[in-house]
């Protein structure tokens, strides 16, 4: 097991190889394409965060393509992340909206549980942020 002795802000291990990542329950997601997609390519996912984001797929019943997930912090300032970016403690997940209904897809996940909701219209990238922050907050420009 390659974890690392670094942890996330809020405390999570980061695994230096994603496929190490202990008991990956998640049948719809792999570790590949939540690791962070900068040159390190490092893993770090709050498993309550992933049981969440595995209900509303089970509940949508179609596939997602994960834009973003864990993000490094140097992968997350590369991009011009927040610096206090949830991807940055697993929490976090951005998914393209190319083979969903924006609204729809937005309306389950704030009634499941996800509490940090962004949107970004095509002009803006196609997607929808999702995370599970502990408090509600709401941004972005109308689909």
């Amino acid at each position: 097991m390659t974890k690392s002795n670094a942890t996330t802000p809020n405390g999570l291990p980061i695994y230096a190889n994603p496929d190490d990542f202990p008991d990956w329950r998640w049948k719809n997601f792999t570790p590949q394409e939540m690791k962070s997609k900068g040159p390190k390519g490092t893993l770090a996912l709050d498993p309550a965060a992933m049981d969440l984001l595995q209900d509303l797929r089970d509940r949508i019943g179609k596939p997602f393509h994960i834009v973003s997930a864990y993000r490094s912090p140097e992968h997350n300032k590369a991009v011009g992340g927040a610096k206090r970016s949830f991807h940055m403690n697993g929490v976090a997940f951005d998914i393209s909206m190319r083979n969903h209904d924006p609204h729809e897809f937005r309306d389950i996940a704030e009634e499941m549980g996800f509490d940090g909701i962004g949107t970004y219209p095509p002009a803006r990238g196609n997607f929808i942020h999702i995370d599970t922050r502990g408090y509600r907050a709401r941004w972005g420009d109308p689909f």
